[in-house]
């Protein structure tokens, strides 16, 4: 008996280890003790692309949360993706890249804006099957930027045309936002000091059909629980 309960008393903390190695790696949880099997996947802070952004800048990897996609869309086990997002923004092609795996993904997923959902935040959260916005949350929608030397020629000025049709298109075609409404809202020169766009609340986010719902985390793991379900 002492031999079964040093055993299972080891094969727990051998789960709590693995569990704290993947929230520290990934940001990734995976509830057992649940009525689904869902994995929760954090994209916070600013999402990092080809350059890595100092130590002390909280980021997003897009080279861990690729492969953890590819993961979760194999494992059997995983009935479900809960996207939690608080992010700055970031990469573009990093952000997009994130985004494209998530939409073309065959298992259920829900997104939820806490805190905020930047910039290329916003296609992530769009790119789930149903996507949610708390009250207190905020998006910031602006035109494709860069920093650095930046090429005075008119063929700089079509790329930068190529990369805003890809984000337009994008969130477009996985949102409810009329690509007016959304247009109008990057080039909005009235609301920044220093820059053009707009800073929009989680009900105008809703009201503006760029996220579906407005709820909490009840409301998202209920909405991805009547997925896994129907």
């Amino acid at each position: 008996m002492t031999r079964q309960n040093d055993s299972t008393s080891k094969s727990s903390t051998e789960e709590q280890l693995d569990q704290a190695q993947l929230i520290e790696e990934t940001g990734g949880v995976r509830p057992q003790n649940a009525k689904h099997l869902i994995h929760c996947l954090n994209i916070i802070g600013q999402v990092e692309g080809h350059n890595v952004l100092p130590e002390d800048t909280k980021t997003t990897k897009y080279e861990h949360v690729l492969p953890a996609l590819v993961a979760i869309e194999q494992d059997r086990e995983i009935e479900g993706l809960l996207i939690l997002l608080n992010t700055m923004g970031g990469d573009v092609e990093a952000g997009l890249a994130i985004a494209e795996m998530i939409a073309g993904m065959h298992t259920p997923t829900v997104s939820l804006v806490v805190g905020g959902g930047h910039s290329i935040g916003i296609p992530l959260a769009v790119s789930a099957d149903v996507s949610f916005i708390v009250p207190s949350a905020s998006m910031t929608v602006h035109p494709v930027r860069t920093n650095g030397l930046v090429l005075g020629v008119p063929q700089t000025t079509v790329y930068f045309e190529k990369i805003q049709e890809r984000i337009t298109g994008f969130i477009t075609a996985h949102s409810r936002i009329p690509r007016e409404t959304l247009e109008r809202m990057m080039m909005n020169t009235q609301e920044m000091a220093t820059d053009m766009g707009t800073v929009i609340s989680g009900r105008e986010a809703v009201e503006s059909g760029l996220i579906d719902r407005m709820g909490s985390l009840h409301d998202a793991i209920e909405a991805l629980y009547h997925q896994i379900e129907t």
